[in-house]
């Protein structure tokens, strides 16, 4: 297996690539590779300041290997902010493995990415995001005690999702509040962007409440079973961006959000669970904001899956999780006062205050 660090200030001078947004202050990019196993991988470090960087694994089929590295810098930066603003004593990293889960992962790849995490000395610690699950990191814990997110028979706080799914919909209620000026959803039309694990609970959520949610995703399978079993409308098809709905919840893949689908937007609020929703975060926030919709920023309203792993760091009760992910309806609110107060987009508050939080900590060094 071989192993390669490249500092941050190197990568500047070895391409244009490089100097790319996402690099945006990563202490370190670490690539593995091993030749026996198949793994290629890639962890980035973003900041430790609060802590030893915490973030999922996401195993994906890139189409280039700088897709993949583009994918990790981006989610780490994002980790560093989502632990910060939620409060928690943790830094940003993440990890990507290159490959298809469904027909390349294996265990004895997962014990390779698991030796690999634990050369890092504890520097980041690893957990389950796309093409993973709680066995996965059950493997991982056989190598390493850098993992969190096992399965709660073997002490851990299990799958994420079920906490990334409620903050999310208390995310959407605070900012439902604000924007409606009531959190209640009922009758509210609501557009579901991905319907995988985090979706699919959003959307019982959601159902639940008495909201009127209409599904969309490019998995024809999933789209029939999740519309049956809650019964909802499916929308087939990329031209979802125009539909009529008060609510659009974006729980794919990132960078939704651009020139494009915010002039065609109708919704008059935004809270899902993907990463990265902005395709650029000062552009597009601000395109956000003019236009009078209530983004809650997606930093803040997925962060209920850190908050549950962070359990297992922590030593913190599965109640007190269960409490602070409750609590992202009270701080989106929050944020989005203080951003109609001081005149900002909704995401550049809330990056403020998680910023406030690195550096007064920085300080006290």
């Amino acid at each position: 297996m071989t192993k390669t660090i490249i500092s941050t200030d190197k990568l500047h001078k070895m391409s244009p690539v490089f100097g790319q947004a996402s690099f945006n202050q990563h202490e370190e990019i670490v690539f593995f590779n091993d030749e026996d196993s198949g793994l290629k991988a890639i962890v980035g470090i973003h900041n430790s300041v609060l802590g030893p960087a915490l973030g999922g694994v996401r195993m994906w089929n890139y189409a280039t290997e700088w897709d993949a590295l583009n994918d990790v810098l981006r989610l780490s930066r994002g980790m560093t902010y989502k632990a910060a603003v939620s409060g928690l004593n943790q830094g940003g990293g993440k990890a990507v493995i290159i490959g298809d889960s469904k027909t390349q992962k294996t265990d004895a790849l997962m014990r390779k990415f698991g030796e690999f995490i634990h050369s890092l000395g504890g520097k980041y610690l690893t957990a389950e995001d796309m093409g993973m699950d709680t066995h996965d990191m059950d493997i991982i814990r056989e190598v390493t005690p850098y993992v969190t997110g096992v399965s709660e028979e073997k002490g851990g706080s299990g799958n994420p999702s079920p906490f990334t799914a409620l903050g999310v919909y208390m995310g959407m209620k605070g900012a439902a509040k604000y924007q409606f000026g009531s959190e209640n959803l009922t009758g509210k039309k609501v557009l579901v962007q991905g319907i995988g694990h985090v979706g699919e609970i959003l959307v019982k959520y959601l159902t639940e409440e008495g909201a009127i949610v209409t599904i969309n995703d490019i998995n024809e399978q999933a789209l029939e079973l999740v519309s049956k079993k809650y019964n909802t409308n499916i929308h087939r098809g990329m031209d979802i961006y125009d539909l009529d709905v008060d609510i659009y919840a974006p729980c794919a893949m990132g960078a939704t959000l651009n020139d494009t689908s915010i002039s065609q937007l109708k919704a008059k609020v935004i809270a899902g669970a993907a990463n990265n929703q902005l395709a650029d975060e000062i552009k597009h926030g601000k395109l956000l904001q003019k236009k009078g919709i209530a983004y809650a920023p997606d930093f803040l309203v997925n962060a209920g899956g850190i908050i549950n792993i962070y359990r297992e760091v922590a030593n913190i009760s599965k109640e007190e999780a269960v409490q602070r992910t409750e609590n992202i309806f009270n701080t989106t609110q929050e944020i989005l006062h203080l951003a109609q107060e001081k005149n900002l987009s909704s995401h550049q508050a809330a990056f403020n205050l998680a910023q406030k939080r690195i550096d007064d900590r920085k300080a006290e060094f």
